[in-house]
């Protein structure tokens, strides 16, 4: 299923607050994303009513399995390209905005791809490594 990338932003960062441990809330959403109470508020009704996210009684936010799915996917691709970016000499502010419209709009046969140079890369500088201190 094709997702919106508002979607997904908002699946990410309710992933990443979630990596802390402690519940999330629509003002943790609000306060890590600068945007409006009532723009959280239409998104998580929105979220919601397509299944990707929870809300209890006590307005904890957590995400269904499709929405998990889909907020881990988006994690990863942030992370590697923003990684990948900054090894390549990319200051870190524009790796970073730079890779979270990269996430959204690459195929998945092309972030595979970049995916698996970047680790046979990595694969080939440990060899180089180990011969050079042996």
């Amino acid at each position: 299923m094709k997702t919106q990338e508002s979607t997904e932003n908002y699946l990410e960062t309710i992933f990443i607050l979630g990596l802390s441990g402690d519940p999330v809330r629509a003002i943790n959403i609000v306060n890590e994303l600068s945007i409006s109470r009532p723009s959280v508020s239409v998104a998580m009704k929105n979220l919601r009513r397509n299944g990707y996210i929870e809300v209890d009684n006590d307005g904890y936010i957590t995400l269904t399995q499709s929405g998990n799915s889909i907020a881990q996917t988006m994690y990863e691709r942030h992370i590697l390209i923003s990684d990948w970016l900054i090894f390549l000499g990319v200051d870190r502010k524009i790796a970073v905005n730079d890779a979270c419209r990269m996430e959204h709009t690459m195929s998945q046969e092309s972030f595979s791809a970049i995916k698996r140079h970047i680790e046979s890369s990595k694969h080939m500088f440990c060899l180089a490594k180990q011969q050079e201190n042996a």
